[in-house]
């Protein structure tokens, strides 16, 4: 079967444009998969239309690929990646010159509908944090240390769970209050954490050699057997402190990132302020979140307005 793959027409050239993206863009290990996947049920799609040779690929057949899956019930984020993925692999070849025509220019990805991301109200955030604490009050152990501050960071600085996770000792500008953080693309951004959180973060760090093995390395969080702490434990974690508060969403670190970001901007903050803590590449990325205000401001209106 991995032969006959092999033998598939663009096989070779899907592998080396994977190599390409991994190699200039730094994608991830995850993203490079999605990638080599859509490709490779693209590849076959052609295969069975008797497409020979990628120079003989037309839009139609793009168009006929994508129909397809989106009558089996493909989610429209799925179709919209394997759209973009398309895109970047026959304009990588038609830069090249491998083809010497690009069939995917004009291949439009299905309009996603307005998704808005799950986050928490600030009292109920506060909420979180504040019994989180008081849990420490009440039993002061290493690792009670470690999830209030974990939790503060989350919430203050609004950092992926893959960067909380990365976070090294060298990571933190005591000076400035900052956290250098290694986003995705591998770009380094510093995000400024607030008192609360770094109050939280030295006490974590007066016990963290309480918990820390000798894998830890220099790893901020570590884990109960002492190693870097993994994005799994991270989630339960989150999960558990959201689940003592009535009434709070069962979300995880990405809900804490999703609620920083509303926050902000429900208290003045800029749309490029906000991106910028955030990592996001796009502002477009960022803007979901003026949904999430704007909603939120619309619903108050009606709410309390005589002439709503």
């Amino acid at each position: 079967m991995d032969q006959e793959r092999d033998q598939t027409p663009g096989a070779a050239e899907k592998q080396a444009w994977l190599r390409s993206l991994e190699l200039d863009e730094h994608l991830s290990a995850h993203s490079l998969r999605a990638y080599a996947g859509d490709l490779e049920g693209l590849l076959e799609h052609l295969h069975r239309l008797g497409r020979s040779r990628l120079q003989e690929v037309e839009l139609a057949d793009l168009r006929s690929w994508l129909a397809n899956q989106q009558t089996r019930g493909m989610a429209r984020s799925t179709l919209q990646r394997r759209a973009a993925a398309v895109r970047g692999f026959f304009a990588w070849l038609h830069r090249g010159g491998v083809i010497d025509h690009d069939p995917a220019q004009t291949l439009r990805s299905p309009r996603l509908g307005r998704r808005l991301p799950p986050t928490l109200e600030q009292a109920t955030a506060e909420e979180v944090l504040r019994r989180a604490i008081e849990a420490v009050a009440a039993e002061d152990t290493p690792p009670a240390r470690r999830d209030v501050a974990l939790l503060e960071v989350l919430y203050a600085c609004g950092i992926r769970v893959s960067e909380l996770c990365g976070l090294d000792l060298g990571s933190l500008d005591h000076e400035r209050r900052l956290l250098r953080v290694l986003g995705k693309g591998d770009k380094q951004r510093s995000v400024p954490v607030g008192g609360p959180a770094w109050r939280a973060l030295l006490a974590w760090l007066e016990v963290r050699d309480q918990l820390a093995g000798p894998s830890a390395g220099p790893a901020v969080f570590v884990g109960e057997r002492g190693a870097r702490i993994d994005q799994r434990v991270v989630r339960r974690i989150v999960h558990r402190a959201l689940a003592v508060v009535p009434g709070a969403p069962d979300l995880g670190p990405h809900g804490l990132r999703h609620a920083m970001a509303t926050h902000l901007l429900e208290g003045g903050a800029d749309l490029r302020s906000v991106q910028e803590l955030l990592g996001h590449a796009s502002l477009a990325t960022t803007q979901i979140y003026t949904h999430v205000t704007n909603d939120r401001l619309r619903a108050a209106f009606e709410q309390a307005h005589p002439r709503a």
